[in-house]
């Protein structure tokens, strides 16, 4: 099955960089959202990550023109139906996820391929629900989705082998590497990072460390990047907490359990940098602990 033309749904901060690296690996793009604003601060967001990477010499300014003209955005979800491969980037609610393909299903080609950006939720369930499970597939990439260089790649129960090897070219053309996983709650990335970004929140919770204590360990102690409670802000707080409730749900294991701190913050709707607090304050010109 050859892939020309992908719909991307959802323009925010994963669709937006799936956008891009599609279209600069010389995809025709079709971005949906429910928003004409979130459209055009989605291309603004794009041209300037593109421009980034002419700055530092990755891409040729003509590269960068080329990419933009590839992509178009579109208010109606109904002419996504037209693309060969569909990538749903939507909130991390499975209630949303199949609202959205249930309204697409009536105008899709029959070859088009639908898959799910989804970090956690059950490929075989959301596959169950449309007309096409073995055409179906989770595409899980990781943010900021032009510079990390993974990609998951999520068989349902049954997903056929031609879309799974139809979309691991589409991983190579990107200059990305295809991880495989089985679709088990969170798969492979999510499964081993948000129990460690939870543990942490429990260290926090229990008064062992403090936000500056903790994340400094984590970084000069363990040579993460990132401390896990900056990472967890930059993931945005909510969707760690959806994450740790579909492992808790679906392994029903106390060790998943989300710690109550995390649900306090996103009760308060700190949910990290998008929000401009979390467990650390952003409104500042220095991110200052908020704990």
């Amino acid at each position: 099955m050859a892939v020309q033309t992908v719909g991307v749904i959802g323009a925010g901060q994963m669709g937006n960089g799936i956008a891009h690296v599609f279209a600069l690996a010389g995809y025709d793009i079709l971005l949906n959202d429910i928003s004409q604003e979130a459209l055009d601060k989605a291309l603004a967001l794009i041209d300037r990550n593109l421009e980034r990477q002419v700055s530092r010499g990755k891409i040729s300014a003509e590269d960068k023109k080329a990419a933009l003209g590839r992509i178009r955005t579109t208010l109606n979800l109904a002419e996504l139906g037209q693309t060969d491969l569909v990538i749903e980037a939507a909130t991390e609610r499975e209630t949303v996820k199949q609202a959205i393909f249930e309204d697409l299903l009536p105008h899709l080609k029959p070859n088009t391929i639908l898959t799910s950006n989804t970090s956690s939720i059950s490929i075989t369930r959301l596959a169950s629900r449309t007309d096409r499970p073995e055409k179906f597939m989770g595409f899980h990439f990781m943010n900021p989705v032009p510079v990390m260089q993974l990609v998951e790649l999520i068989r349902g129960i049954a997903t056929d082998e031609e879309t799974y090897k139809t979309l691991h070219e589409v991983v190579e053309r990107l200059g990305k590497t295809a991880a495989s996983a089985e679709d088990f709650p969170a798969f492979i990335v999510n499964r081993i990072l948000m129990p460690m970004i939870n543990e942490a929140v429990y260290t926090l919770y229990e008064g062992v460390g403090s936000v500056k204590s903790i994340d400094e360990s984590m970084k000069l102690g363990a040579n993460h990047p990132m401390g896990p409670l900056e990472l967890a802000d930059f993931i945005g707080l909510d969707t760690c907490l959806a994450i740790m409730n579909v492992l808790h749900d679906g392994l029903a294991d106390t060790k998943y359990r989300p710690c109550p701190l995390l649900t306090k913050y996103v009760e308060a709707g700190w949910l990290g940098r998008k929000t401009g607090r979390g467990f650390y304050d952003y409104r500042g010109e220095v991110p200052v602990p908020t704990r």
